[in-house]
C-alpha cells in the first residue's frame, strides 16, 4: 500500500563551478524526496512517485528508484519530452537552472493534481512537493490534499523574487502541515535576517512544523505553535555534491513525522547525509547498519530548542 508520495523528475545536466559536467543526472527534486522516504522506512515499499516523462529517457536512470524498492506506478509515460534542465552551479552555492525543453510541456510533465495519481497512490497519508511561493495556485493543490484529510509537506524551489504579503504567506503556511525552507529562503520570505525575528513572523503568521535546513550546520525543526523544536546536526562525511540533500531531508522528515520531530529530524539528517556523497541518488539504499551509526551520531548532536516569549 502506497502511503508516502512525491512528485517530480527533471533530468540535470550539471555544470559544476570548476568547469566539468555530468550529464544525464536523475534530478528534479522527486525522486531525491522519494529516496529520503525510503531511506527514513527501510524500504521503499510504501513510497510512489508522480511524474510525466517521455520516451526519450534512458530507463537505466530509474535504477536506482528500482533499487530502493520505489514505486514507479505514478511515473507516467507520455509523447512529450522528459523535461530537462543545464544546472549551472557557482562557488558560492548558487545554481542556475536552464530549461533544455519547450516551456509549454512541463505543466503536463511535472503535473501535481488529483487525477494523475493512480488509483493506488489515492489513499495516501503523506505527500511532498516543492513550490514556487507566491506563484498564483501554488498551494492549490496542497489546500484540496488537506480538505481529503492528508499531510502535505512543503518546500520552495528557491526565495520569492519580491516581498510576499503577509496574507500570501499565511495562506501557504495554511496549505501544510510542514513547511521547509532553508535559512536563506526564510529570511526572505518574511523579510527578516533576524533569526530569531523569522521564528516569530512564521508562528504569528500560522505556521505549525516549520524545518530549517542550514547546510553544514544542520537543521532545525520547529513545532511553532508549542513554542519549541529541536536542533540536529550534519552528518560528519565527504561532501561531493550537495544537490538533492534538501529533498531527501523533507522525504525523510515526512516519511517519519508521525514518531514526533524529534526522530524525524534524525532520519532527515542522515538522509541528506547519503545525498551529498555523489552526484545524483545512491544506486542503493546503505547497509542499516550504517544507517543506524549515522542516526546514533545525529542523535548524540540533537538538542532541544526553545522559542522566546
Amino acid at each position: 500500500m502506497i502511503e508516502f508520495v512525491a512528485f517530480g523528475i527533471i533530468v540535470d545536466d550539471i555544470v559544476f563551478p570548476e568547469g566539468y559536467t555530468r550529464m544525464d543526472v536523475l534530478g528534479g527534486g522527486g525522486p531525491q524526496t522519494a529516496w529520503g522516504m525510503a531511506l527514513a522506512l527501510g524500504s521503499g515499499e510504501r513510497v510512489g512517485l508522480v511524474a510525466g516523462i517521455g520516451a526519450d529517457i534512458d530507463a537505466e536512470i530509474l535504477a536506482p528508484l528500482r533499487a530502493a524498492g520505489i514505486n514507479l506506478d505514478g511515473v507516467r509515460v507520455t509523447d512529450l519530452p522528459t523535461p530537462r534542465a543545464w544546472q549551472v552551479l557557482e562557488f558560492s552555492g548558487r545554481r542556475h537552472q536552464v530549461w533544455r525543453v519547450p516551456l509549454d510541456t512541463l505543466g503536463q510533465q511535472l503535473a501535481r493534481r488529483w487525477d494523475v495519481l493512480p488509483d493506488s497512490y489515492r489513499q495516501a497519508r503523506v505527500f511532498h512537493w516543492g513550490i514556487h511561493p507566491g506563484e498564483p495556485g501554488a498551494a492549490a493543490f496542497a489546500v484540496e490534499l488537506q480538505g481529503r484529510g492528508r499531510v502535505v509537506s512543503l518546500e520552495p524551489f528557491k526565495a520569492p523574487d519580491y516581498t510576499m504579503r503577509d496574507d500570501a504567506i499565511r495562506a501557504l503556511l495554511s496549505a501544510c502541515a510542514v513547511f521547509s525552507p532553508n535559512s536563506y529562503e526564510a529570511a526572505r520570505l518574511v523579510q527578516h535576517d533576524d533569526y530569531h525575528a523569522v521564528l516569530d513572523r512564521f508562528r504569528a503568521l500560522g505556521g505549525r512544523i516549520l524545518a530549517v535546513r542550514r547546510g553544514a550546520d544542520g537543521a532545525d525543526v520547529w513545532n511553532l505553535p508549542e513554542g519549541w523544536g529541536v536542533h540536529v546536526p550534519a552528518v560528519k562525511t565527504t561532501i561531493v555534491d550537495v544537490v538533492g540533500a534538501g529533498n531527501a531531508f523533507c522525504g525523510a522528515l515526512a516519511a517519519r513525522l508521525s514518531d514526533g520531530i524529534k526522530t524525524a529530524a534524525c532520519y532527515a539528517s542522515v538522509a541528506a547525509s547519503y545525498m551529498i556523497e555523489q552526484v545524483g541518488l545512491p544506486p542503493t539504499l546503505p547497509d542499516p547498519a550504517d544507517v543506524a551509526r549515522r542516526l546514533d551520531e545525529v542523535h548524540a548532536g540533537q538538542r532541544r530548542l526553545t522559542l522566546s516569549g
